[in-house]
């Protein structure tokens, strides 16, 4: 018998089956209206620290790469720098620690410098505020030394917040950051006993400077400063392996960093030079590249885009090579769509160069040292030539290869292309980077997605 309805055609009050059916219509209206009101999942939210916060070297190039990308991702960023006239605009710039120079003449102050150096108390009372205010679920940590110093980690570790820091050079395990000592490469810091620093002299040959960072690694060791950063992310597999034995496997992470190469079109130029591009500083190895293009009577062209301490000196004693100064925007990425290849020559420990990147993206072959983390990047044989650090002969060799075989060329520049998109896109370089936070984090929000 079917249901009796009233006047106007519901089920009557009177029935079992209504009763049931009022109920589980309420309570399914209940359930969408709660939906809808709720309010969303709150992003997740990193703040990144940075002693710089412009385009000053490859440390602040990552950074920014990974603020444009977390934003375009829904993710909130807050930013923790240094005060400074060049500086990209931050509306959290009132939280920024003063303008440090370290070249005073005074001894008061050189003493106070000396001392904000190792620990700064204004960086770690304004990164509290900070992180008070704006509750970040993560700290990423870029170059923080000196200016910022690690004091900010302690800071955040107080406030429990998770911690992760980029290791761009060898700081953890070398105090002068390279690994070298007098222009010959050292590991002796590496075991954590830093007295080799005081009897070599490593900053420069200056006993002052040298104590200073000995002081710096000492007061940090005995703090406990970097025990209290939850992972830290190597960007090459021999910076994982140089700081594994410091730190323990489960606190390093291996991500590379990223190039988008989205915004490169390979144009397919080649106007017959070689290109050197990055700063001039010894450990560089750009001197060595100058000797081999001046023992070769200049027969090639050689085109120098960088600017550092050396820029002088190398121009009065290797005219014959072009020096462009510092390149950026649309003047560097002329220079690399024309070049035939581009040439790495570093006599230090390179960890992960966003040169190399670069170069890889444009399509371009590079002849490049053997040494660190370079051979991870340049494939011998299948995206440009290797050769031992330091030895012009060898390089100038490589190079008149490559410059006399077009076809070869082309072939590990498509090669160096393909590696550049498939094993270090900047999504790449994102995905890995958000799915560490998340680890850490574990926020409350949905989960974010990178990549296609």
């Amino acid at each position: 018998m079917s249901e009796p309805f009233d006047q106007g055609g519901g089920v009557l009050a009177g029935s079992s089956s209504h009763k049931t059916g009022v109920w589980k219509e309420r309570r399914l209206t209940a359930i969408d209206t709660a939906r809808q009101v709720r309010p969303p999942k709150a992003a997740l939210k990193v703040l990144f620290a940075n002693k710089f916060f412009y385009l000053k070297g490859g440390a602040e190039a990552v950074m920014f790469d990974e603020i444009d990308l977390m934003k375009k991702h829904a993710v909130d960023v807050v930013e923790f720098s240094m005060c400074d006239p060049r500086n990209r605009p931050s509306k959290y710039g009132s939280y920024f620690v003063s303008l440090k120079d370290y070249r005073s003449t005074s001894r008061v102050a050189r003493l106070r410098s000396a001392l904000s150096f190792i620990n700064s108390r204004e960086a770690a009372d304004k990164i509290s505020s900070l992180i008070r205010n704006e509750k970040p679920d993560i700290m990423h940590c870029h170059n923080v030394y000196h200016q910022l110093t690690p004091s900010i980690i302690n800071a955040a570790s107080r406030i429990k917040i998770p911690i992760v820091l980029t290791l761009h050079d060898y700081k953890l395990v070398c105090p002068v950051y390279t690994r070298l000592s007098n222009g010959q490469v050292c590991t002796k810091c590496s075991d954590g006993h830093y007295e080799a620093l005081l009897v070599q002299r490593c900053a420069d040959g200056s006993i002052g400077r040298s104590v200073l960072l000995w002081g710096e690694a000492r007061f940090h060791a005995a703090a406990g400063s970097y025990q209290r950063v939850d992972k830290f992310i190597a960007p090459s597999r021999f910076m994982r392996d140089a700081v594994v034995p410091r730190l323990g496997e489960d606190k390093v992470v291996y991500i590379p960093n990223g190039v988008d190469t989205s915004r490169i079109e390979v144009s397919g130029q080649d106007d017959g030079f070689v290109l050197y591009l990055g700063r001039l500083s010894p450990e560089k190895g750009v001197e060595t590249l100058l000797r081999a293009h001046a023992g070769d009577n200049a027969a090639w062209r050689l085109v120098v885009a960088g600017a550092g301490p050396l820029l002088g000196n190398l121009q009065s004693r290797f005219p014959l090579a072009e020096f462009t100064g510092h390149l950026t925007g649309e003047a560097l990425e002329a220079r690399l769509r024309d070049a035939s290849m581009v040439v790495v020559p570093s006599e230090w420990h390179e960890n992960n160069p966003l040169s190399i990147l670069e170069a890889m993206a444009h399509a371009k072959p590079i002849v490049a040292s053997h040494i660190g983390g370079i051979p991870e990047l340049v494939s011998h044989g299948k995206t440009g030539l290797l050769f031992e650090p330091k030895n012009a002969q060898q390089l100038s060799s490589q190079i008149k290869l490559l410059l006399s075989d077009s076809d070869l060329r082309r072939k590990f520049g498509r090669e160096a292309r393909r590696i550049a998109e498939t094993e270090y896109s900047l999504e790449r370089h994102g995905a890995a980077l958000l799915s560490l936070y998340q680890s850490l984090a574990a926020p409350s929000g949905a989960v974010h997605q990178l990549g296609p």
